[in-house]
């Protein structure tokens, strides 16, 4: 273990130094979700590729129906039907003089149209008057013919999609470094990629360490807790974007524990333990993790670290086995192992991810505070917070004790006070990460 003291700062930056954006690979559009795309992706096909109509009704002139009311509709010869997902009319068809086509919502616009009358501004092609709409419309007899009286006029493009309105090829449509959330996975697969290049989402395994802890839904008994962190870091490990799998709790026995990890490294692309990293279970902890994997395989090994911060002073990282697969671990009060997964687990994963926004936001806040905050000196101390954007204000919840996990779910902010800092008077103004 070293003797020096780091800084938050200075183990952050060993952390990400060390880690390198995974390889990227390709991938079906439903399995890409999450992950983030390496190169540009440019349109091909123009989007809508052709102009069709938003609405069910008729393709018309705009000429026909200029001043078309329901004393004086515009009456038009039915030419045939336009059906979503056909080639329109006939080649030798052209929308003419007096003429109409009826269309479907996402028909293509035939030759000689220039607009679409909603069905609902007509009388839906029965010779009725503007009530007798949309159900005659929808059952008439497909290749329809016959007389529609139009009651509104249109204007050029009304009702009309554009070839290209939403993107033309040679577009852009989405960078290089965005995440491919279902948005992005409808443009990718509404241009026509059906695959697309990405970093993959990091795998991430999750251990608890220590004797004392069972599962929940298991009755305690004497010196027994629930393992919570487990659960906790697996879900903050899906929340920063990975796959995460949670092992159950290991005991405070070495070979145990070393046997533990090494399984677990054929699907790990990080590692995360909790617990086992402060003065008592140390040792226990030091003799596995030093050695598992490749035991000759050069630059392995686990650095264990007293920081300069609270809580969360002791920490451990390094690389372990034949790929030389990160391990950060974290120490095993629950406030303590949540505020280092956010400062260093989720950034490394985020580097894994390939993206370059690492970090949560931080803002300014007033501290809202009765009496003054007290924190160690020559330690950055995060407390847990909530932060009131609308009045620029941040309020403590809970107490600076690293095992109040009760208030760590009511709080939605850290409220960072510097090494430099041993009181903090109610209306200082202080950093405060976000965490939601």
């Amino acid at each position: 273990m070293s003797s020096t003291i780091w800084s938050v700062d200075e183990h952050l930056d060993d952390i990400l130094t060390t880690v390198r954006p995974l390889e990227p690979i390709e991938l079906q559009l439903p399995d890409a979700q999450g992950c983030v795309l390496v190169k540009d992706v440019v349109v091909e096909v123009a989007l809508p590729p052709f102009d069709n109509s938003s609405m069910d009704g008729y393709a018309v002139r705009t000429a026909d129906v200029e001043g078309a009311s329901v004393e004086f509709p515009a009456v038009l010869t039915v030419i045939g039907d336009v059906a979503a997902g056909s080639a329109g009319l006939a080649d030798d068809q052209v929308v003419g003089p007096g003429q109409a086509a009826r269309i479907m919502t996402g028909a293509p616009l035939p030759a000689g149209a220039e607009a679409v009358v909603p069905v609902e501004w007509t009388d839906g092609g029965t010779g009725g008057g503007p009530a007798a709409t949309m159900r005659a419309h929808s059952d008439a007899p497909e290749g329809a013919t016959g007389e529609v009286r139009v009651h509104r006029p249109v204007e050029a493009g009304a009702h009309v999609r554009e070839r290209g309105s939403d993107v033309k090829p040679g577009d852009l449509a989405l960078r290089a470094g965005s995440i491919v959330g279902p948005p992005q996975i409808g443009l990718l697969a509404a241009i026509g990629r059906s695959t697309v290049v990405v970093r993959p989402r990091p795998r991430v395994v999750v251990l608890s360490t220590g004797s004392e802890l069972v599962q929940p839904g298991e009755e305690l008994t004497g010196g027994q807790i629930y393992d919570s962190n487990s659960y906790a870091l697996t879900a903050a490990a899906r929340d920063a974007g990975a796959i995460a799998y949670r092992v159950g709790a290991v005991t405070d026995d070495a070979e145990t524990l070393r046997a533990t990890i090494e399984d677990q490294l054929i699907r790990a692309d990080v590692i995360v333990t909790t617990g086992g990293v402060s003065v008592g279970a140390y040792d226990v902890v030091k003799e596995a993790l030093s050695s598992v994997g490749d035991e000759d395989e050069p630059g392995s090994g686990i650095d264990f670290r007293k920081l300069a911060m609270q809580p969360g002073k002791p920490q451990g990282f390094g690389s372990i086995g034949p790929d030389h697969t990160p391990l950060l671990a974290l120490p095993g009060n629950p406030v303590s192992s949540y505020v280092s997964f956010e400062l260093f687990v989720r950034p490394a994963i985020r580097a894994l991810m390939g993206l370059t926004d690492l970090h949560r936001p931080t803002v300014r806040a007033v501290l809202s505070v009765e009496k003054a905050l007290t924190s160690p000196a020559g330690r950055r101390q995060f407390l847990r917070g909530t932060y009131d954007e609308e009045a620029g204000t941040v309020t403590p919840v809970g107490g600076s004790g690293s095992h109040l996990i009760a208030a760590l779910a009511q709080a939605d902010a850290l409220i960072v006070l510097p090494e430099d800092t041993i009181s903090a008077e109610p209306g200082t103004e202080t950093d405060v990460i976000l965490l939601r």
